[in-house]
């Protein structure tokens, strides 16, 4: 018999603890608004996990922090292969450890599409580099961001992420923004009206992905802000500002996943416009 219910209701961690100890092999089918992903177990444990285009146990820990959602837990569902070694336990306390720690990472790093680049002080730093700060510091080529940075690396964003936090703080390196995926072209033909309506759109969207979280509220006055600037005449600046200050909320909520999942919304949403 399917087990079903909403994670607003009982939070994921908790349901994984509670079907681990019966011991059961089967397949949870989350859902958040657009966004799917699937944790399998095999007598109890975490064996597989997927979520947009994470894998494994960087799955586990994204889907670990969504604040609502429903979920299916379907038994004798077997995973296609295995992608997740540690146990459930290890898991579920790293996932707690990486919401904890990017509160402090978010506040230096609000977004891993940030670019990365060099300061003024870099040239004259007599800094020693770890091993893992000189292979980050080699891909920075002040046209990469973070997220892409990570790809080379072969980490996830949020490893990357504790790596640069380092360098960030000793002055070697800055971040800059990069809004290239964004038609910012369009954004300066279109009209108030036009502006106002993608203004509204992009926050619903921030709304709907930080849905009963504490700091749902702070979208709200990011969005107050831009239609007071809108009705300014200031535009295409305006949703662009809109644009960084939710995803900056979100990425420190939610984290660097679900920020990327809002920056993919609006993108969708100007095609649309």
């Amino acid at each position: 018999m399917a087990f079903q219910g909403s994670l607003k209701e009982l939070p994921l961690p908790d349901i994984i603890q509670l079907v681990s100890v019966s011991g059961k092999t089967g397949a949870f089918q989350l859902t958040n608004g657009n966004e799917k992903g699937a944790i399998y177990l095999a007598d109890g444990q975490i064996v597989h996990a997927t979520v947009g285009d994470l894998e494994g146990e960087e799955a586990v820990y994204d889907l670990a922090i969504w604040p609502q959602g429903d979920f299916v837990f379907t038994p004798g569902e077997a995973a296609s292969h295995t992608s997740v070694q540690k146990s459930n336990t290890n898991l579920l306390m790293e996932a707690a450890r990486r919401i904890d720690e990017w509160q402090i990472l978010s506040k230096r790093i609000p977004s891993t599409r940030l670019v990365p680049v060099f300061t003024a002080n870099s040239s004259n730093s007599s800094v020693s580099f770890t091993p893992k700060e000189w292979s980050l510091i080699r891909r920075v080529d002040e046209r990469r961001s973070i997220d892409e940075i990570a790809v080379g690396l072969g980490l996830s964003p949020f490893e990357a992420c504790k790596t640069l936090y380092g360098l960030i703080t000793s002055g070697l390196i800055e971040l800059k923004e990069d809004l290239r995926r964004l038609d910012t072209e369009r954004l300066r033909t279109m009209t108030p009206q036009q502006l106002r309506q993608l203004a509204q759109g992009i926050h619903e969207q921030a709304r709907e992905l930080l849905q009963n979280h504490p700091r749902q509220s702070e979208l709200d006055g990011a969005y107050r802000q831009s239609a007071v600037e809108v009705d300014a005449d200031r535009g295409a600046d305006a949703i662009l500002d809109l644009v960084r200050d939710e995803e900056k909320i979100l990425s420190a909520a939610l984290g660097p996943n679900q920020a990327k999942t809002f920056l993919n919304r609006v993108h969708s949403l100007l095609g649309a416009s």
